[in-house]
């Protein structure tokens, strides 16, 4: 098995730009989360090709992590297409929603604590796992599925902690 983790896929399903084009077309508002809020974005053509040269390439057990560029902010998106659809700034207004729970400003294709390892492909990389130690694993694990039967949920967040250093609940 192997992971190929990039941003998000340009007209694909759940993509924004099919949200954001009816939006504009029924006279907006178009819904932004946050004026801020940041995404990597790519085409379908630019993530089948690597996709593809990943799997070729891969040995099992990596995750392969795609070049994506430089973010682009979601609210300038927008204000772009509401541009290219003919209409000015202030017939069609963006209305910003609020992050939803767990959301973040800034999308994280890697962790820092991971790092990466070039391959001959320049916009194919493969991401260092973190080591986890399998034998405490699994019973930290089904502690955490003791905890979630009680419908604990500080305990799991908790719990969650402890297995995963990097985990952060807001």
């Amino acid at each position: 098995f192997v992971a190929v983790r990039f941003g998000n896929v340009l007209g694909s399903n759940g993509s924004v730009i099919p949200i954001f084009k009816k939006q504009i077309e029924e006279g907006g508002p178009v819904t932004v989360t946050h004026r801020n809020i940041m995404r990597y974005f790519m085409t379908i053509p630019e993530a089948v090709s690597p996709v593809l040269n990943a799997g070729a390439s891969a040995q099992g057990g990596e995750i392969f992590v795609l070049d994506m560029g430089r973010p682009v902010r979601i609210r300038e998106l927008a204000e772009r297409m509401i541009q290219l659809y003919g209409n000015e700034d202030d017939d069609i207004r963006i209305v910003y929603t609020g992050l939803r729970p767990g959301e973040k400003l800034f999308e994280e294709l890697l962790m820092n604590e991971e790092g990466l390892k070039s391959t001959k492909n320049n916009s194919i990389f493969i991401g260092n796992q973190i080591q986890i130690d399998e034998e405490s694993f699994i019973p930290q694990l089904n502690k955490i599925i003791g905890i979630a039967g009680n419908n604990d949920a500080d305990g799991v967040i908790s719990a969650l902690k402890e297995l995963v250093p990097t985990f952060e609940h807001k």
